[in-house]
């Protein structure tokens, strides 16, 4: 398996790719399990470009070379795009052996993807006990996030610090994005503090998220919106009543959770 390259990784590099409808990232990992690159870009329209976007940035970052690459597992809606792939799995299989890899031991898992949620939930052995996953609404995703930014005239990155800054929270009384949008500008017309009103939107997606089931165990929360809006963590923390656990890199748990699919694929042979 693998051959010795001029970067010292003496049996190949695996590769993780995690294409989903909002970003795509890439992980590139060596066969002791340690992340030595990774990449996240928006999907855009052609996934496959992407994908191959994503894993040369990858390997820049690692220091190698694609031709180092010794097996590639794709994940996500876009997984089947990923030409460059050995074989694709489940998203759901990629999120809990990526989260299980930071912390073996019973957990609930909470991805807030741009699309979607999903609660995960492994037993101490990594296995898969239960899973929830909400496709029907925006409302609680990352697109609802980036929905409200605009009518609140600020940027999406800018969203966290205002959140943490509030001094109180305009609760929104609807689920719905379309429904919610037109309480935000009604919230505007009334002269209420943009800071509060984001406050109250972390606090809608936070409260559909956990409505979603019942958590049980260690809690670890992960996706996109996560990595960008920590505040996020503190609010459902506030709402639990415990610490929430949160990966390193917490966007990028499904693309290692496939990086590692591979690794056990090479290793079983």
């Amino acid at each position: 398996m693998g051959r010795k390259s001029e970067n010292g990784y003496a049996h190949g590099l695996f590769v993780g790719v995690d294409v989903g409808a909002s970003r795509t990232k890439v992980a590139v990992m060596d066969p002791q399990k340690r992340l030595l690159g990774f990449a996240v870009e928006k999907s855009g329209t052609n996934f496959a470009k992407t994908a191959d976007f994503c894993l040369k940035a990858a390997f820049d970052m690692a220091g190698a070379k694609r031709k180092q690459m010794v097996y590639a597992v794709s994940t996500g809606y876009g997984r089947q795009n990923v030409a460059y792939a050995d074989e694709n799995r489940t998203e759901i299989g990629c999120h809990a052996r990526g989260c299980y890899h930071y912390f073996p031991m019973a957990i609930s898992i909470i991805d807030i993807g741009g699309q979607d949620n999903k609660i995960i939930k492994l037993n101490e052995a990594g296995k898969q006990t239960g899973f929830k996953m909400n496709r029907k609404c925006a409302a609680g995703t990352g697109a609802f996030l980036e929905e409200m930014a605009p009518r609140l005239d600020i940027d999406l990155g800018a969203m966290n610090k205002l959140a943490a800054e509030a001094e109180t929270m305009i609760k929104l009384g609807s689920y719905c994005t379309v429904f919610s949008a037109t309480e935000v500008l009604e919230h505007i017309r009334n002269g209420h503090k943009v800071p509060d009103i984001v406050k109250g939107l972390f606090f809608s997606v936070v409260r559909r998220v956990l409505e979603m089931d019942t958590l049980t165990d260690e809690v670890v929360m992960t996706g996109g919106v996560v990595a960008h809006n920590g505040y996020l963590v503190e609010m459902a923390q506030e709402q639990i009543g415990r610490k929430i656990l949160v990966p390193e890199h917490p966007q990028l748990t499904g693309a290692i959770g496939a990086a590692l699919y591979g690794i056990k694929q090479k290793q079983a042979f």
